[in-house]
């Protein structure tokens, strides 16, 4: 009994300080001391496994491994909000609203946080389930995870109802997006591409442990105590304050951040502050929402099929910011496409720091006149690379001159080329370009195609340098004593490295053929090229005339697989790789487990899901459906997820495209 008590109040005692550190930011102990406390629970808590409680302290490190989240229904529909991108649009919703509203109205005024949508349910006032929005009708239990994030209390205290749902976002700060970038750039791993991208990628893992060493927050706001409603508090900002009260992280954790107002000029001063005040946040937000206060109000005004008539989000125009153009650079693809980079002197754009630029291509440049030495508009739109925008003409020297675009490439020196019909330039040395070389050996290694762990640009440069590789072929020829003559190359790294070149000779046919890099042979044409041929000797064999008969197939893919093939040094390479051990057939297995449910049907999709979106365009091809990359005459189904832009739904709604929720598309599936 004595262990047993010791367990209970060291839980509540780190809970408590949990609260206080991560919520508050009002530590009272060191690290090292809710260490100790922690380190005393872990060893009871081992010692009385009869005792384990998934909300405890000790479980927000995670480490449990999932197969799937379960699909479950919501209590009421995670409804979306109606979008303004104007101010007048703004007054004449709030204008509205108090002329069809009786008696006093108050409106509450809260930031729109970039980041992915939660709801949270206690009983007993212990958190018992997390569900995302998924299709607003039902969501995936993604419990496990959110477990780990230190913001969200696993127990309420005592003052807490029993019984409670709330709601908000989950987003992932500046700071840690950057950590983890950085990490991933020392790695040579793909960059990601914005913090609210990646968390909702991070709240997907199926390693919970993973999932919390990625530094995920949550701002909370919404609450629902019973199946009647908001009982006992009157309005949103009641329960704002009920919330924090009860230990969440709520927007009153920010300063300005939660308003009431009871006029259009107070929504108005709070859409002008937050318009400037955004930049210095620490954490990306896109807008400003309004809502009613008063639940009754709401109740009266009631809710549209998608949105409730007593909510707005504005969204703020897209942030720029004005520097000076230093010079341009030139990088190479490991298709030989060079793309032009402006290098900016540094200036902070939505919480970060931007030096680099995408210029596209030397039509863009020709088009805004983009000099160096120029003054530039700079826009970042959630990409990691953000693009110039346009020239601040009256600030261009005296002496500035039309640049002229790349003749030669950067790395090889080889005189560039450019196709009648397309934007790109190319350097045309395949085969003796080394920054196209090494980029191949990158796209063969990455996660989609060969899937060999650690090996990453930095890896990659290393044997290089080394002289150890001057092809994807010479992979499966490295060997352990040659490998640990290399700086920072250990038994264990050369260990795993060679661990996963050899998994990688179990890759299935259609992924090794789009790691082989053939131009316009994307994930999509590669799949559908193995599965048509069967096998690569199948593929060599086939003419142009032949490709064409793929309905993903046109002339430019047909003639660059046929070109490909004829070139002597991919065929010698295709022959070493064969030696090495690598699948070049479709497995019989693979083929069974194709249906063809959605058989010469053809989909869009776009948005985001509780599924990873290659996940459903996977399911799409694996039961006989045809993906398309845009929406039109052609499209049979836009399978539409959250954040979907207007005008392609308004685009399908047009031209009758049947619009898919993810459950219905699941539904279809008989999933």
């Amino acid at each position: 009994m004595q262990e047993e008590h010791r367990i209970a109040e060291l839980r509540r005692i780190l809970h408590e300080h949990n609260h206080r550190y991560y919520v508050l930011a009002e530590p009272i102990i060191s690290d090292r001391e809710f260490d100790a406390l922690l380190a005393e629970l872990t060893l009871l808590e081992s010692a009385r496994p009869d005792l384990f409680d998934p909300n405890s302290p000790t479980q927000r490190v995670g480490g449990g491994l999932t197969d799937q989240f379960e699909k479950v229904p919501h209590s009421r529909p995670m409804l979306s909000l109606a979008n303004s991108y104007s101010r007048e649009e703004v007054e004449e919703w709030a204008d509205r609203i108090h002329r069809e509203s009786a008696g006093e109205m108050r409106f509450t005024c809260e930031l729109k946080y970039d980041g992915v949508a939660i709801a949270l349910q206690y009983e007993g006032r212990r958190l018992t389930r997390a569900l995302t929005r998924g299709d607003g009708t039902v969501g995936e239990d993604i419990t496990t995870n959110v477990r780990t994030i230190r913001t969200i209390p696993l127990a309420l205290p005592d003052h807490a109802p029993d019984r409670l749902e709330i709601r908000g976002e989950i987003i992932l700060p500046f700071a840690e997006f950057e950590k983890l970038n950085e990490s991933r750039r020392e790695k040579g791993e793909k960059l990601f591409a914005n913090p609210r991208n990646t968390a909702a990628g991070t709240l997907k893992l199926q390693d919970s442990a993973a999932v919390a060493r990625r530094g995920l927050d949550c701002f909370l706001y919404g609450v629902w105590m019973d199946d009647s409603g908001e009982a006992g508090i009157s309005g949103h900002a009641a329960g704002v304050q009920a919330a924090a009260d009860w230990g969440f992280k709520t927007p009153l954790a920010l300063v300005g951040a939660f308003e009431v107002v009871e006029t259009v000029e107070g929504v108005m001063d709070y859409l002008a502050y937050w318009d400037r005040a955004r930049n210095a946040l620490p954490f990306a937000v896109d807008g400003v929402v309004l809502k009613v206060d008063g639940y009754a109000q709401r109740r009266t005004l009631g809710s549209t099929a998608k949105a409730p008539r007593w909510a707005l989000a504005y969204k703020f125009e897209t942030e720029q910011g004005i520097t000076r153009l230093d010079h341009i650079a030139y990088q190479v693809g490991r298709t030989g496409a060079i793309t032009p980079v402006a290098h900016l002197d540094p200036v902070p754009i939505a919480g970060t720091t931007v030096s680099k630029a995408s210029l596209h291509n030397a039509d863009q440049i020709a088009l805004m006149d983009i000099r160096e030495g120029d003054t530039v508009r700079v826009e970042k739109g959630g990409e990691i690379i953000p693009k110039v925008v346009g020239v601040v003409l009256d600030q261009r020297p005296a002496d500035s001159v039309p640049l002229e675009f790349a003749t030669h490439c950067p790395d090889c020196k080889a005189q560039l080329v450019r196709a009648e019909d397309e934007a790109k330039h190319y350097c045309p040395n395949t085969s003796g370009c080394p920054e196209q070389i090494k980029g191949g050996i990158q796209h063969f290694a990455s996660r989609r195609a060969m899937n060999i762990d650690g090996l990453g640009e930095e890896g990659i440069a290393q044997l290089w340098a080394a002289g150890m590789v001057r092809d994807v072929a010479d992979l499966y020829a490295l060997e352990m004593p040659a490998l640990l003559t290399l700086d920072r190359m250990g038994e264990k790294r050369a260990g795993n490295l060679l661990s996963g070149i050899e998994d990688s000779k179990e890759i299935p046919f259609e992924r090794v053929l789009f790691a082989l890099g053939i131009r316009h042979v994307g994930e999509t044409v590669a799949k559908r090229l193995a599965r048509h041929f069967g096998s690569l000797e199948s593929l060599m064999a086939a003419g142009e005339e032949e490709l064409l008969e793929l309905d993903v197939v046109g002339p430019v893919i047909a003639e660059a697989v046929v070109m490909w093939f004829a070139d002597e040094v991919n065929l010698e390479r295709v022959q070493h790789l064969r030696s090495a051990g690598l699948q070049w057939t479709i497995l019989e297995e693979e083929e069974a487990a194709n249906s063809q449910v959605l058989a010469d049907r053809s989909f869009v999709v776009s948005g985001v899901f509780s599924i990873p979106r290659d996940e459903l365009k996977r399911m799409v091809e694996q039961h006989g459906g045809r993906l398309l990359g845009s929406v039109s005459g052609k499209t049979d189904f836009l399978l539409a997820g959250e954040k979907m832009g207007p005008a392609k739904r308004e685009k399908a709604e047009r031209l009758g495209v049947s619009i898919l929720s993810e459950a219905q598309f699941l539904a279809l599936l008989g999933l």
